[in-house]
């Protein structure tokens, strides 16, 4: 749990006369099934690789069944599906039928080399299939940045899963979106959404015949991995500093909190997936685990803050569509 003392993003709420953070209302149901992956990336903020393989990091299919229920009674309109590598849990197929049976809209957050392996061949079909909206994780649109922080040959890997998730028609089709997820490589923020997104087109769409909807630019959180680095590298106080002397008072009404609950592995219950991370639960005053689910209480409950809060506030805001301003 969060300390006592008050944290840097509490500063600076107090700063610029803002009371707590408080959620407004319950529209997505965002479920981190486990940390399994097939990469193993230098920012990823849950630790996720293929070494991530115990009971105890991934979600099992008695929480799924759980999850399941939840979203079959209509309490959310949005599933968002995320990990690791969500596809590699085995009750990931299920929970996309059950919300696409629901008419719950699913987000995938793929990292698209999952779709070129052994067992996967049929999933981009799959996904097209249950319209399910795909938003892809590409750090950047030239392959030494890419790969140097995701691994080598991860660059061609994700052109082979766009190019393939583009020939079912996905990046053209409005009821196919197609999102791509740029984040920094290094401790900066983030530049303009929309003048990167001109980049990305040039690059990809005019340059590699890439199709794609938008392009998302989430800010680097000072945890986990992307924490370590920032520590081992000596950057971790000026990252801070640039996160607090940068934070936008109007990116507060947009934050993901506000209108998201994400779920653990486990059932626990959080205000997002970065908390989750920390081991920071909501509110000890709200059901705090997916079986005592209540969307009414949730929709209103305090949200919990620590010091990382400040990278889903700096410049345009942060979250798990992009810029919130």
């Amino acid at each position: 749990m969060p300390s006592c003392s008050v944290n840097r993003f509490e500063q600076a709420l107090r700063k610029h006369g803002r009371g707590e953070l408080a959620a407004e209302r319950l529209d997505t149901l965002q479920v981190n099934v486990g940390r399994l992956c097939n990469q193993v990336c230098r920012h990823c903020h849950v630790d996720a690789g293929p070494h991530q393989t115990g009971a105890d990091v991934n979600m099992g299919p008695e929480v799924a069944a759980i999850v399941e229920r939840v979203v079959r009674s209509g309490a959310v309109r949005v599933l968002d599906l995320t990990g690791g590598a969500p596809e590699l849990n085995p009750s990931f197929r299920r929970l996309v039928e059950a919300a696409r049976d629901a008419g719950v809209h699913v987000m995938d957050r793929c990292n698209l080399s999952v779709l070129l392996q052994p067992g996967q061949e049929d999933l981009a079909a799959f996904l097209a299939d249950r319209r399910v909206e795909v938003v892809a994780s590409l750090p950047f649109y030239r392959r030494d940045r890419t790969d140097r922080q995701r691994g080598a040959g991860v660059f061609d890997q994700s052109l082979l899963g766009l190019r393939r998730l583009n020939e079912l028609g996905y990046g053209s089709r409005d009821d196919l979106r197609l999102n791509l997820v740029y984040n920094p490589t290094g401790a900066f923020l983030p530049g303009d959404q929309h003048a990167l997104e001109r980049e990305f087109r040039r690059e990809l769409t005019d340059g590699l015949g890439i199709a794609f909807h938008q392009l998302f630019c989430i800010t680097n959180m000072p945890i986990a991995r992307f924490a370590e680095w920032l520590h081992r590298s000596g950057n971790y106080e000026s990252y801070m500093a640039v996160l607090a002397n940068a934070f936008n008072p109007a990116a507060l009404e947009g934050l993901m909190c506000r209108n998201l609950i994400s779920v653990a592995p486990d059932g626990t219950l959080h205000d997002c997936d970065f908390n989750q991370m920390l081991g920071l639960p909501v509110s000890a005053h709200v059901p705090r685990h997916i079986r005592e689910f209540d969307s009414a209480v949730l929709a209103r409950r305090p949200v919990v803050t620590d010091s990382h809060c400040l990278g889903c506030t700096a410049g345009a805001g942060s979250s798990c569509g992009g810029a919130v301003t």
